[in-house]
Protein backbone atom coordinates (compact mmCIF):
# COMPACT_ATOMS: atom_id res chain seq x y z
CA UNK A 1 0.00 0.00 0.00
CA UNK A 2 1.62 3.34 -0.68
CA UNK A 3 2.39 5.81 1.67
CA UNK A 4 -0.42 8.37 2.44
CA UNK A 5 1.73 12.13 3.24
CA UNK A 6 -0.08 15.31 4.10
CA UNK A 7 -0.09 18.22 2.09
CA UNK A 8 0.21 22.41 3.13
CA UNK A 9 -1.25 24.69 1.15
CA UNK A 10 0.34 28.10 1.72
CA UNK A 11 -0.61 31.27 -0.29
CA UNK A 12 2.54 32.71 -2.06
CA UNK A 13 1.13 35.62 -3.97
CA UNK A 14 -2.29 37.36 -3.81
CA UNK A 15 -3.24 40.23 -6.96
CA UNK A 16 -6.47 41.80 -6.98
CA UNK A 17 -9.27 41.28 -4.39
CA UNK A 18 -9.84 37.50 -3.88
CA UNK A 19 -13.61 36.94 -3.25
CA UNK A 20 -12.62 34.66 -0.76
CA UNK A 21 -10.25 36.77 1.31
CA UNK A 22 -7.09 34.57 0.97
CA UNK A 23 -4.14 36.66 1.74
CA UNK A 24 -0.04 35.94 1.47
CA UNK A 25 0.76 33.18 3.91
CA UNK A 26 -2.90 31.58 4.16
CA UNK A 27 -2.29 27.50 4.96
CA UNK A 28 -4.06 24.91 5.19
CA UNK A 29 -3.00 20.91 5.30
CA UNK A 30 -4.56 18.23 3.86
CA UNK A 31 -4.74 14.67 4.21
CA UNK A 32 -8.10 12.94 4.02
CA UNK A 33 -10.57 15.73 4.49
CA UNK A 34 -10.85 18.41 2.38
CA UNK A 35 -9.57 21.86 4.03
CA UNK A 36 -11.95 24.23 5.63
CA UNK A 37 -12.32 27.77 4.72
CA UNK A 38 -10.08 27.21 1.35
CA UNK A 39 -12.40 28.98 -1.89
CA UNK A 40 -13.82 25.79 -3.42
CA UNK A 41 -13.25 26.90 -7.29
CA UNK A 42 -9.21 27.37 -5.77
CA UNK A 43 -9.55 23.60 -4.68
CA UNK A 44 -11.12 22.68 -7.82
CA UNK A 45 -7.02 24.20 -9.11
CA UNK A 46 -5.52 22.20 -6.58
CA UNK A 47 -7.16 18.96 -6.82
CA UNK A 48 -5.31 17.37 -9.52
CA UNK A 49 -1.83 17.85 -7.89
CA UNK A 50 -2.93 17.06 -4.27
CA UNK A 51 -2.54 13.11 -4.86
CA UNK A 52 0.62 12.93 -6.84
CA UNK A 53 2.17 14.69 -3.54
CA UNK A 54 -0.25 12.62 -0.97
CA UNK A 55 1.09 9.49 -2.44
CA UNK A 56 4.33 10.14 -3.28
CA UNK A 57 4.93 11.22 -6.89
CA UNK A 58 6.77 14.70 -7.89
CA UNK A 59 6.76 16.84 -10.95
CA UNK A 60 10.16 16.35 -12.62
CA UNK A 61 10.74 20.03 -13.74
CA UNK A 62 10.19 21.13 -9.88
CA UNK A 63 13.73 22.08 -8.10
CA UNK A 64 12.55 20.64 -4.88
CA UNK A 65 10.08 17.00 -5.13
CA UNK A 66 8.33 18.04 -2.60
CA UNK A 67 6.84 21.58 -3.47
CA UNK A 68 5.31 22.91 -6.48
CA UNK A 69 2.82 25.70 -7.08
CA UNK A 70 -0.24 26.43 -8.68
CA UNK A 71 -2.36 29.28 -9.14
CA UNK A 72 -6.55 29.66 -9.03
CA UNK A 73 -8.62 30.08 -12.03
CA UNK A 74 -9.11 33.72 -11.79
CA UNK A 75 -7.03 35.78 -13.77
CA UNK A 76 -8.10 38.87 -12.98
CA UNK A 77 -7.47 38.14 -9.49
CA UNK A 78 -4.47 36.05 -9.34
CA UNK A 79 -3.73 33.89 -5.50
CA UNK A 80 -0.98 31.22 -6.22
CA UNK A 81 -0.61 28.13 -3.99
CA UNK A 82 2.19 26.45 -2.72
CA UNK A 83 1.49 22.33 -2.36
CA UNK A 84 4.47 21.11 -0.21
CA UNK A 85 4.31 17.55 1.10
CA UNK A 86 4.82 17.14 4.52
CA UNK A 87 7.58 15.02 6.46
CA UNK A 88 6.52 12.59 8.18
Amino acid sequence: MAENYKVRIKVLSQKGHCAAGHKVGDQWVVDEKTPEGLCIFAFGSLLPTLPVLMFGGSFPWEKDPDVTTVACPDAQNPVVFELRRQPD
